[in-house]
């Protein structure tokens, strides 16, 4: 996702409180099936841009629960997309492995 200028700030104060609620966050992903959901920040001359990686046993059901989650978590998560996201571009799966042991 590139962020519109000048959203770092809120950024972080976003990842500070979905790490503060964690407790939420997992039961939010255990409603859509997510096993794994990591986001990464890049910045660049370009601008700067958050990468999700998510892994979930459906992305189709895991996206549609979340439309209709009852969570605060959230609907907070929903505002801060509209506050800071810019562009959304998916990127192409090529690899994915999974190692239990």
């Amino acid at each position: 996702m590139r962020l519109k200028p000048g959203s770092l700030d809120r950024v972080r104060e976003w990842a500070a409180e979905l790490n503060a609620r964690s407790t939420e966050v997992l039961a939010t992903l255990r409603d859509e099936g997510v096993t794994v959901e990591s986001v990464f920040l890049e910045s660049t001359p370009e601008g700067d841009f958050l990468y999700y990686y998510m892994k979930a046993k459906s992305m189709k059901t895991a996206r549609e629960v979340a439309e209709r989650s009852a969570h605060s978590i959230d609907s907070y998560h929903a505002q801060f997309k509209a506050d800071t996201w810019e562009e959304r571009t998916p990127l192409e799966l090529l690899i994915s492995f999974e190692n239990f042991l």
